[in-house]
């Protein structure tokens, strides 16, 4: 299939090994349901804070951005992928589409963690000023950078990505992602090769420097000051945002790590198909859990 026509505009998706395994009924069940209950539990997040007023707090309204991308990176790419298990046929303009909505899922991911990172610096290190800062306007700005900033980098990317001819139709991949559509061309891609490099370490360098100054700002505080009030809110708090990126952070690099070894290519692609289902399936989980107000909303809801 591969190389059979130039610029076709029918593209084949590779298969998971496990496809032609015993193992394939479990993985396709553990798959559909582990989506089934990520979008029931987002979902419901996002209603519950909707919905309640004593929820709309920056804090929620925040973490209903991570549920919102959370939905929106996978309800595309994980029905398609169930459906389509076994032919692997998926048209070029599909496949950006889809290449387009992975890659803004992890960027997103990584933006809005960061304004919760600097909601919950605000929240521990300046209670006082708390309200003053994180006002309506302020939490719109924050949203629309963290989504704007998101939109604009991916955008060049795949502008850069969709601008070479393409050769191949093979995508070794699972799914479309930026990757996999810039192996599809056999022209020059060094800008490609720059711009993808700096956009990757920007964001992570980003991501990480912001939130190892924020929680080394928040320690500093909490040692210093010794009140056992706001350590405990910083540890409910902090904690629960702390564990979700680690989560993410921690399944996006396995995915990197994984493309340097060949051999694991099979790993790899169970890696990155469990890289959108189990953030978006512990995010609720994780935030329900420790969170009193979701917790007695939830009990009132469905009492």
């Amino acid at each position: 299939m591969e190389n059979y026509m130039y610029n076709s505009p029918t593209l084949q998706l590779q298969e998971l090994r496990i496809v032609r395994t015993n193992n394939h009924i479990c993985y396709v069940s553990f798959s559909f349901f582990s989506y089934l209950f990520l979008i029931v539990a987002n979902v419901g997040i996002a209603v519950l804070v909707f919905v309640d007023k004593s929820l709309h707090q920056p804090m929620y309204i925040l973490f209903c951005n991570l549920s919102i991308n959370d939905l929106f990176g996978n309800s595309i790419m994980i029905p398609r992928l169930l459906v389509d298990m076994s032919e692997r046929l998926i048209s070029y303009y599909e496949c950006v589409v889809q290449a387009f909505t992975t890659q803004m899922f992890s960027t997103t991911a990584h933006t809005v963690l960061m304004i919760m990172a600097f909601d919950r610096y605000v929240a521990i290190c300046n209670p006082l000023r708390y309200a003053a800062v994180m006002t309506n306007k302020m939490l719109m700005k924050l949203t629309v950078s963290a989504w704007g900033v998101a939109f604009v980098l991916v955008g060049i990317l795949l502008g850069l990505t969709l601008r070479p001819g393409r050769c191949r139709t093979l995508i070794k991949s699972p799914y479309c992602d930026n990757a996999a559509l810039f192996n599809l061309s056999c022209e020059d891609v060094f800008i490609n090769n720059v711009y993808g490099l700096t956009f990757t370490v920007l964001l992570f360098t980003g991501s990480i420097s912001s939130m190892v100054l924020t929680y080394t700002k928040i320690t500093v505080v909490c040692l210093t000051t010794k009140n056992k009030s706001l350590n405990n809110k910083a540890l409910k708090t902090c904690s629960t945002h702390l564990v979700v990126y680690l989560i993410f952070l921690f399944s996006g690099m396995s995915i990197i790590t994984l493309h340097r070894f060949p051999e694991y290519s099979g790993s790899r692609k169970i890696v990155a198909v469990l890289y959108h289902i189990i953030p978006g399936s512990l995010n609720p989980i994780i935030y329900g859990m420790q969170s009193k107000e979701i917790k007695k909303n939830l009990y009132q809801k469905l009492s």
